[in-house]
């Protein structure tokens, strides 16, 4: 089946031909008798809606089966040349019209639409639905873009026994002779992508805060793992501070928040109705990093509320409105209403890191990016919309003052409330409340691409003063659509041992322009053990380290004498991103993690570290050297799992990390002695995630076969245990196990998307080289049918997912069969860039093991 394709062109044609009223919907989700359905359901759309110019047609969007009926203004629609690409073509509008359409339409397996699943543990049926870009016309008849907001009315009919959860409140419960219909109530005006629906036999926890009429919902099955009061406790939180900050109160009348089973993304910001993946419910023990993770996830949504759902962005081009907003105001939020208190650190550990990496790939965009369709659309929810926009508004912040800046989001939300805007609406809002002109800063922030680098350049005398003090700003190498100099608010840093540790002694905060800012406070100033120039993560920028500050973190385990958190996640990025482009050795990168990661304090960076050092071994170390680093990590991971505190989140991740590196005979039977009880730690629990871990770990290295996978899975053959034993499935180092696991991934469509997900994160591994190389050429051969027979999600998946940057692949010819194929001109431009950015990361990966090799 072909996928609908909205241009934004068509899209803003049809907003100026319609205003929609109402939207008013009845989903029978039952078959005849009562009970859930099972391929299909019915689904009847009455929609009110004028039309600026009389006599004129468009079209409506609905993906179906087969239609029952379809009339416009009481008359028959002939749907004889339907297609679902185009819609359904409706002629000769009235100024006021009602179009019926009455249809059957396809549950999915893909996440995508109202997606449906078994629980493999009681045989029960969960629905939900997902619409993000534009899968609203997969549930119900609509004008499927965010600039026509309507109201909505909802009604479903369900089996007895189930939950139903919309965007409305539950109004009435009618008793049916089979099943029952729920009547919800009708919605204030938002977009057809922020509507929903999820149905099943929920577990519902309820309370109430500040007068808001609160849910968690989640399979029976999870109920027990259900931390309802950490839940609400956050949820709490975060309605405190924005209704404090935001000026406008929370919009609509009631607030679920449902962990639905294979959900593609993190989480889904409908309206009143939040979608969570599953895996937030957690089956086993879990780090502080994960908690952390969970609550910025749940304050990113909340803060949706507003950026998105009560103010939407006109067109996809604006996503960063919803996106980067949300991700800064979360951290925000969470810096200030919640026990993760340095949310910043972990902000410029994990989303900035994430940003960085996508700023230097050829697909790299401007925040305010061009989205000439909704594929276009679909491929720019990235590190750039996400994590670049969100630190880009924290340098905003900086610039004109956090309160004025939260002062214009208020005027904004008042003046735009269930409206549509553009960037220049929210501008206006922000040189309102600052007294400043953005105009440049946009230009030069939002509106072009790339990442500058900042690094310091000094002369000293002979005592070690600094004679001259410049910071130099060099434009992307890697972009060739942007040199773009930037303007820089920022920190410069200076730290000295003092009783053991490095604690700062002197702080300039200045601005940066052009090529080279000269300092002349620093004139006279000795030079320091550090030096940040982006001290306190102010600005967006590659930081650089000079020769005497790398030598301060790696001698003596300099970087564990940093008493903050913020100055050590900034050093240790600085390090991974010297790496990343060629300038550090992966050797000494590896040195640096071996010499301060025991002693890091922060459980998310931590983690980070050890699952860089990984990914630096895979594939940037000198092949010929890597055994030897994976050695080094191993023993180190062995033994600070011992020394750690028992049953701390740092002897868990440490653990984790050994399941990553380990090689050796000893470390493989250490990891058997784990699973099978032989060789216990104390504090350790063993438990259903940790051990699929092991299990996957020792798959990957042949100590486990089949029947044991299989033994496990009887064990737990929960929905996490399915995936969990698909993954270790598919990391058997055999022929068999990967022409398996590529025919899953690759050719069976009925695969639902989460196994698939777990298939693919089992087919690659450092050890598997041989067996990995003859599918280079399978990827280049198979790719172009899938990402035209699959749905977005599904064809995502398989793209990135298996592209061949790994370990054995990592090579000229790899380079080669990608240009090959980047070089056909019939290719769509979403999948072109999707297999440009995997070209663009081995290329990077053969630079840094040539760097790496050079250093051996």
């Amino acid at each position: 089946m072909a996928v609908p394709n909205l241009t934004r062109d068509d899209a803003r044609a049809r907003a100026e031909l319609l205003h929609v009223h109402s939207y008013d919907l009845e989903l029978d989700l039952t078959d005849q008798g009562g009970k859930p359905g099972d391929r299909t359901f019915r689904s009847t759309s009455t929609i009110t809606f004028t039309a600026t110019r009389p006599g004129e047609g468009t079209f409506v969007d609905v993906i179906a089966d087969a239609f029952h009926s379809v009339t416009l203004n009481g008359e028959d629609v002939d749907t004889s040349g339907y297609a679902p690409e185009k819609g359904i073509v409706l002629t000769g509008l009235a100024a006021e019209n009602v179009l019926v359409v009455d249809a059957d339409l396809l549950y999915t397996n893909t996440g995508e639409g109202l997606h449906r699943f078994v629980d493999p543990l009681d045989g029960e049926t969960y629905l939900y639905s997902q619409f993000e870009t534009a899968d609203a016309k997969r549930m119900y008849a609509c004008f499927d873009q965010p600039d026509l907001k309507a109201t909505f009315t909802v009604r479903a009919i369900v089996p007895d026994h189930w939950q139903v959860a919309s965007n409305g409140r539950e109004q009435q419960v009618e008793q049916l002779s089979a099943g029952k219909r729920i009547h919800f109530a009708t919605t204030a005006r938002i977009s057809p992508y922020i509507t929903a629906l999820v149905a099943g036999p929920y577990h519902v926890a309820r309370s109430t805060h500040d007068g808001i009429d609160l849910g968690l919902w989640c399979r029976r099955t999870l109920a027990e793992h259900l931390d309802s009061d950490e839940l609400f406790t956050v949820t709490a939180q975060g309605f405190d501070w924005y209704h404090e900050n935001f000026g406008v109160r929370y919009p609509f009348d009631k607030y679920d928040q449902l962990f639905v089973p294979e959900f593609n993304a993190g989480a889904m910001e409908n309206a009143g109705c939040v979608t969570f993946r599953e895996d937030y419910v957690f089956r086993s023990k879990v780090t502080d990093a994960r908690y952390e993770r969970r609550g910025e996830t749940l304050l990113h949504e909340m803060a949706h509320m507003w950026f998105g759902d009560l103010v939407t962005m006109r067109w996809w081009d604006d996503l960063w409105l919803n996106e980067s907003f949300a991700t800064y105001a979360s951290i925000l939020c969470q810096t200030s209403a919640t026990r993760w208190t340095h949310a910043w650190t972990t902000f410029a550990n994990a989303e900035k890191t994430w940003a960085y990496r996508q700023d230097q790939l050829p697909s790299t965009h401007p925040i305010a990016t061009d989205a000439p369709d909704v594929q276009t659309a679909e491929v720019n929810f990235d590190g750039i919309t996400y994590a670049k926009g969100a630190s880009v508004l924290k340098q905003l912040g900086a610039y004109v003052g956090v309160e004025a800046f939260l002062a214009g989001l208020r005027e904004y939300f008042t003046e735009h409330a269930y409206g549509n805007t553009t960037l220049a609406d929210l501008l206006r809002a922000l040189e309102n409340s600052s007294g400043r002109n953005l105009g440049d800063w946009s230009k030069l922030w939002l509106e072009t691409a790339g990442i500058n680098t900042l690094r310091p350049e000094f002369t000293l005398d002979e005592a070690g003063n600094y004679t001259g003090f410049e910071i130099v700003q060099q434009a992307p190498d890697e972009v060739a659509t942007s040199n773009t100099l930037r303007p820089h608010r920022l920190a410069v840093g200076l730290y000295e041992e003092r009783s053991g540790r490095l604690v700062r002694t002197q702080r300039i905060e200045l601005d940066v322009t052009g090529e080279r800012t000269a300092v002349p406070e620093l004139i006279g100033t000795a030079q320091p053990a550090l030096l940040l120039v982006n001290d306190d993560d102010l600005t967006y920028c590659k930081l650089r380290l000079d020769e005497r500050s790398l030598a301060t973190l790696r001698d003596d385990a300099g970087i564990a004498k940093l008493t903050e958190s913020l100055p050590r996640a900034l050093c240790w990025s600085a390090a991974w991103d010297m790496t990343r482009d060629g300038e550090l050795a992966t050797r000494d990168y590896l040195d640096l993690v071996l010499a301060g990661a025991e002693s890091e304090s922060d459980i998310g960076v931590m983690q980070s570290l050890t699952r860089q050092a990984l990914r630096a071994l895979d594939v940037y170390a000198d092949p010929q050297w890597a055994p030897k680093g994976y050695a080094a990590l191993a023993d180190l991971a062995h033994g600070a799992l011992l020394r750690a505190p028992a049953g701390s989140d740092h002897q868990l991740a440490w653990t984790h990390a050994l399941l990553g590196a380990a090689r050796s005979e000893e470390h493989i039977a250490f990891l058997r002695g784990l699973l099978d009880g032989s060789g216990p730690v104390g504090g350790l629990a063993v438990d259903d995630e940790l051990r699929w871990a092991i299990v996957q770990s020792l798959s990957a290295r042949g100590a486990i076969d089949a029947d044991a996978i299989s033994a496990e899975l009887d064990r737990d053959p929960s929905a996490a245990g399915q995936r969990y034993a698909a993954t270790a499935r598919a990391l058997q180092p055999t022929a068999e196990a990967k022409a398996e696991a590529w025919r899953l991934a690759v050719a069976d469509d009925a695969l639902p998307n989460a196994m698939q997900e777990a298939v693919i994160a089992g087919f690659a591994h450092p050890l598997h080289g041989a067996l990995l190389t003859p599918y280079v050429e399978r990827y280049f051969a198979e790719v172009s049918e899938v990402w035209e027979r699959r749905t977005s999600e599904l064809a995502q998946n398989v793209v990135i997912g298996l592209f061949p940057v790994w370990s054995s692949t990592i090579s000229a010819d790899t380079l080669a069969a990608a240009d090959e194929f980047l070089a056909r001109e019939e290719l769509p431009s979403a999948l072109r860039r999707l297999v440009g950015e995997g070209r663009a990361d081995v290329a990077r990966a053969v630079r840094a093991r040539q760097t790496d090799a050079a250093a051996g």
